[in-house]
């Protein structure tokens, strides 16, 4: 368990798309959801010194780091990294249908390692004092996934990894790309809620087709320990607004899509005073109002005025404006 004990619900790490400003963006949204980073490659941060990558708020917490390699030196002097910048867990990707970096082998085709996994994660684990923790699929290619992740699960459990994230699908890394690996192989739902019952002592959480809050619920009640939500949290973030209230008991929030605007402008503000650009935040925030009435109409203002040159907060305004009574007050 994290010391946050946001398990239960988290968003998933997406590449693009979860950085620093999205991150802050969702943490108004809900304060007790576990939020990734984007993947960092171990290389990227022991070879090339990209300590920026690392760069967040206090005020993302709980929040993990993702981290990308196959090398287990340097995963472990990664992961030193991770743990002094002040994340609270570090992440194995085992599950991203790339299969290839400039350091070799990663993501999910250290599924057919398992033994690679294992040196790896020993090496993080023993490199750090806080939770290491893996994201891995259901089986690679012409893996049996009935056959290989229990193996897999085992494998993680032998190493002493207490908790893990299973995308119920197969990746496929011939033949698919990364966009088709995350919509076309058929998700098993079944056979990741097996596992939480061969693997007790485990804390498991499910990811792939997971949209509402809804959903979330009904995988906790059939006995998943955690559900993590990936792009209809990004896509419609205004999901989240609810997480504390029904996914982790806190008392119902007071807080609307417009408070949540509200709280981003100081974020934004001293975001444009240190010389960073509007859109590089209203980007993360397009489709606050979705489903609400005004939703194309906050979308347009953002995605055609964010981006000129010397845009501020006026074109935040001018967005809301756009909108009707019915829709801030939600």
């Amino acid at each position: 368990m994290t010391k946050y004990q946001s398990d239960r619900l988290s968003v998933a790490p997406m590449m693009d798309w979860t950085d620093r400003h999205c991150r802050f963006f969702h943490r108004q949204l809900t304060s007790q959801t576990l939020l990734y980073t984007e993947m960092v490659t171990a290389p990227a941060l022991v070879r090339g010194g990209a300590l920026h990558l690392l760069g967040f708020d206090p005020a993302e917490h709980p929040v993990a780091v993702q981290l990308g390699g196959s090398e287990p030196a340097e995963l472990a002097a990664a992961a030193r990294l991770c743990e002094e910048a002040g994340y609270g867990e570090v992440n194995l990707n085992i599950g991203c249908p790339s299969d290839r970096v400039q350091s070799g082998a990663f993501g999910a085709v250290l599924m057919k390692s398992p033994d690679l996994v294992a040196e790896c994660l020993t090496a993080m684990r023993e490199a750090v004092n806080v939770p290491v923790t893996a994201k891995c699929r259901i089986g690679v290619d012409e893996q049996d996934p009935e056959k290989t992740l229990p193996h897999f699960l085992e494998m993680l459990q032998k190493t002493g990894i207490t908790r893990a994230t299973v995308h119920a699908r197969k990746a496929w890394l011939q033949g698919l790309s990364p966009k088709e690996n995350r919509d076309v192989p058929p998700l098993d739902y079944p056979l990741v809620h097996a596992m939480k019952a061969a693997f007790p002592q485990m804390h498991l959480s499910i990811n792939g087709g997971i949209n509402t809050l809804a959903e979330a619920e009904a995988q906790l009640a059939a006995g998943m320990d955690g559900v993590m939500i990936g792009r209809a949290a990004y896509h419609d973030p205004g999901l989240l607004l609810h997480a504390d209230e029904v996914i982790f008991g806190q008392p119902p929030t007071r807080r609307s899509r417009a408070s949540v605007v509200k709280a981003m402008r100081p974020y934004i503000d001293a975001h444009l005073a240190q010389g960073g650009k509007l859109a590089q935040i209203t980007r993360h925030m397009l489709g606050l109002f979705t489903g609400r009435p005004g939703a194309r109409a906050w979308r347009r203002v953002l995605s055609q005025e964010a981006h000129r040159e010397g845009a501020g907060l006026e074109v935040l305004d001018r967005a809301l404006t756009a909108l009707p009574e019915s829709s801030l007050a939600a």
